[in-house]
């Protein structure tokens, strides 16, 4: 336990420096207001209960996979993409359908607030909003940017992919097994049955057939434990 402990106050320590220093670059090297409680803020928001997928270690696998594909996305301006991860789930509840228009507004108000230009922060707001249906327009590098970061975990390992996968389910734990298995296949099928996964090139090479396969093996389980039910 204290080495968990020990981990998340790392990740939580690594994640105030990210944002201090995202912000204070932002501004131009501006460092009033002071950046700490924002990002204090978000990330209490990221580490709530209900949370054991859409947590801080997401937020920073998110940030990772910003960083990692930014280099191969001349036209994306990163720094957008990053504050845009900030708030992508920042507010976050299960049960409710409508969490992206609220992490939206409270970026729009948050970043104000916190002395980010009006183009910057509508542009943030724009991108929240995009995680909704993950489908940037094609030319949109700031979407794609931050979209391909955002499903970058579909092409974990295996055993990652699993533990993703769980965790998910834990999430909604509140939903009985017969209609969350049915949701879940429903929202597995949508995305294999895109024409691509990824948008950028980077993450088309590396990560697609990747995420495919984990995809089409947890579809693969779910229907047969649906089968299975059926022949009980």
């Amino acid at each position: 336990m204290a080495t968990d402990e020990s981990a998340l106050r790392g990740t939580r320590d690594r994640l105030l420096a990210d944002w201090h220093a995202l912000l204070v670059r932002v501004r131009g090297g501006e460092e009033e207001p002071a950046p700490g409680p924002y990002g204090e803020d978000l990330i209490a928001r990221w580490s709530e209960p209900q949370r054991h997928y859409h947590d801080v270690g997401h937020l920073l696998a998110v940030l990772d996979r910003v960083d990692e594909l930014a280099p191969h996305t001349p036209g994306a301006d990163a720094d957008t993409a990053r504050l845009a991860a900030w708030f992508h789930d920042a507010v976050y509840r299960p049960d409710r359908s409508e969490n992206e228009e609220r992490s939206a507004r409270l970026a729009l108000r948050a970043l104000l607030e916190a002395g980010v230009g009006r183009a910057r922060t509508e542009e943030v707001v724009r991108l929240v909003r995009l995680t909704v249906t993950h489908d940037p327009e094609p030319g949109d590098d700031d979407g794609e940017l931050l979209c391909d970061a955002d499903l970058a975990v579909l092409a974990g390992p295996p055993a990652r992919y699993a533990e993703y996968a769980a965790a998910v389910r834990r999430e909604y734990a509140f939903v009985p097994e017969e209609r969350f298995r049915a949701g879940r296949a429903g929202v597995l099928r949508q995305l294999l049955g895109l024409p691509r996964l990824f948008r950028t090139t980077y993450a088309q090479e590396r990560w697609e057939n990747a995420a495919r396969r984990n995809l089409t093996t947890e579809l693969g389980l779910l229907e047969s434990q649906t089968e299975g039910d059926g022949r009980s």
